[in-house]
């Protein structure tokens, strides 16, 4: 084993790439948020807070989002839907706690919200509570078999805690309910390349390139995955290609791993 193999590692393994709030758009397929109430539902005030909350989300004013969304709440407490769309803002900002918090207090108030127990997965995955993320996606697929998302932030939790084979079960039943999902693909990849089958991981992060040609993790990670099978040539333009994305997406210490990665290989 030479040094430039012991070197090189693989992205993403810890990486979390956020499919996986429930929103207008991710990187997983998600739902959209919850859509306006009408108004006769609630006393007005409340009700033009909310809504005004849900077109600052679907906006990307996050921070605004929340404003309205808490101005919302104080008006009226017993909105389920107020506490989970404040609480995919503060998801969307990388708040997870906080988010946390208020995807409990829409499940206290409706015990079968199936994304408040997906998203709140996803963060409690984020903070390293993974059985509290397994927890939560079992829940959600308890409500819904088809929801894709919660069976990768579950493959993922048991990724975390070294269960690859319960992980890539996830991933397989992920990937048959949504074959075009790139993420399902991707964090197989890594599933695979943990178990150090490395022509499957080729494979997956094959597939998730196919379907999104801007994933630069499973560029690198195929590069790596290439150099670990001897095939340098391949391993160098993947990586290269990995740089230019992430160059491109303005993650500069993500651009400087790969530029590492890539000297590490010329040498």
């Amino acid at each position: 084993m030479n040094k430039t193999y012991q070197i090189l590692t693989l992205t993403g393994l810890t990486l979390l790439l956020t499919e996986i709030p429930y929103t207008i758009k991710a990187e997983s397929a998600p739902n959209h948020p919850v859509v306006a109430i009408p108004v006769e539902k609630q006393p007005l005030s409340a009700v033009e807070l909310y809504n005004q909350g849900v077109d600052k989300l679907e906006a990307g004013d996050y921070a605004g989002a929340i404003s309205d969304f808490s101005d919302a709440i104080k008006l009226n407490n017993n909105d389920p839907d107020a506490y989970y769309n404040r609480g995919y803002a503060y998801h969307s900002l990388g708040n997870y706690r906080a988010a946390i918090y208020d995807y409990t207090q829409a499940i206290k108030l409706n015990p079968n919200f199936e994304e408040a127990y997906s998203n709140r997965g996803y963060a409690y995955l984020v903070d390293e509570n993974y059985q509290g993320a397994i927890a939560d996606c079992t829940k959600a697929i308890e409500l819904n078999a088809q929801n894709d998302s919660a069976y990768i932030t579950r493959g993922k939790a048991y990724d975390q805690i070294n269960d690859h084979q319960a992980a890539l079960a996830d991933y397989k039943i992920a990937i048959e309910i949504n074959p075009k999902n790139p993420l399902a693909y991707y964090n197989q990849g890594l599933s695979h390349s943990l178990i150090e089958d490395h022509q499957a991981a080729l494979r997956d992060y094959t597939e998730a390139i196919k379907l999104q040609p801007t994933l630069a993790e499973a560029f690198y990670n195929r590069g790596i995955t290439n150099f670990q099978l001897k095939r340098n040539e391949n391993a160098l333009a993947d990586l290269q290609k990995a740089a230019e994305l992430f160059q491109q997406q303005g993650r500069t210490d993500s651009y400087q791993s790969a530029m590492n990665a890539i000297r590490m290989l010329r040498q």
